[in-house]
């Protein structure tokens, strides 16, 4: 049964019925579409935009001085085949995202658990996340106090003074640890964010449903995190998963403010590294595109399985 406002659409021909199906558009959707007109336009502007010029570029030698010249599949050819920096980088962010992602994701999820369980839970909070809007070049150099290769920084000290080693460790000089300082600092800066996402999810869960559990068999708190909570907060945790494989993906402050840019045998060099090394050094835009358009692609397939994980399911 066709309603009367499409019976009408359709007795009308040429320009009147574009304006009555216009006018009809506009009188559902108009007011919504004006409120949402301010986003739309920065994101086309500011997100939209910068991605297709980087996806055009890339397929071209760009110098930022000379024009624009189109190589096909080139710089992927070479970025895939020839670039042995990049393979090295590529096995540094996973290894890095490997490491730092799980071990994030699970410990943010249990420090919510276990601090919204306290008493002063509001002062835990506020102490958990205040490293995460903190710059992270200025932690870094925090950080390079307690991990400083001489005798004098705090953790040498410390192995000096209980007799551990005879000579200080070279924490930010020698390959073997340059990573694993990163990991710990990129750790305990990347913690914040997810915390709070699941501190307020696990906020926003009735009391009535734990009461409800109980009478129901739940009997101690780690039944009530199986059987009620993660089932809760499963939009938090696909926000949550998703920020953390964005950010151990894009890290570049910490490792280059600890092991410098190159870090000694490219021990920490990440995929943004090489970016910028292209892009900011070499003015290489076109190959510097061609990195970033494999990086928007590897985190873009990575959400869409976190989303595939921790969909909610009927």
């Amino acid at each position: 049964m066709q309603s009367a406002s499409e019976v009408r659409r359709k007795s009308l021909k040429g320009f009147d019925r574009f304006k009555y199906s216009s006018t009809l558009w506009w009188k559902k959707y108009g007011t919504p579409t004006l409120f949402l007109a301010p986003f739309l336009i920065l994101m086309l502007m500011f997100i939209v935009l910068p991605v297709l010029i980087s996806l055009y570029l890339s397929f071209t030698n760009f110098n930022m001085i000379q024009p624009a010249q189109w190589m096909g599949i080139a710089n992927y050819r070479m970025l895939l085949t020839d670039d042995d920096i990049f393979l090295i980088a590529l096995k540094n962010t996973f290894m890095f995202a490997g490491i730092t992602g799980p071990l994030t994701y699970v410990m943010t999820f249990l420090a919510a658990w276990i601090i919204n369980q306290l008493k002063f839970r509001n002062a835990f909070a506020l102490a958990f996340y205040a490293p995460s809007i903190t710059n992270s070049i200025a932690m870094s150099v925090v950080w390079m106090m307690l991990f400083s290769s001489d005798r004098y920084g705090y953790i040498n000290w410390l192995l000096f003074h209980f007799g551990v080693v005879t000579e200080p460790v070279l924490w930010t000089k020698d390959p073997a640890y340059i990573m694993w300082v990163v990991i710990v600092i990129q750790v305990w800066m990347s913690m914040g964010t997810g915390f709070l996402v699941n501190l307020a999810g696990l906020r926003n869960i009735p009391p009535s449903l734990f009461e409800a559990g109980a009478i129901d068999g739940v009997k101690n708190r780690f039944q009530e995190l199986w059987y009620l909570i993660i089932p809760n907060v499963m939009p938090q945790l696909l926000f949550s998963a998703i920020m953390t494989i964005v950010n151990s993906l894009s890290v570049f402050a910490i490792p280059v403010q600890v092991a410098g840019m190159p870090s000694p045998n490219y021990c920490a060099h990440t995929i943004i590294a090489h970016l910028y090394d292209y892009a900011f050094i070499r003015f290489q835009m076109g190959y510097a595109s061609a990195i970033a358009v494999f990086l928007f692609l590897l985190s873009f397939t990575l959400s869409r399985v976190s989303m595939k994980v921790f969909a909610p399911r009927d």
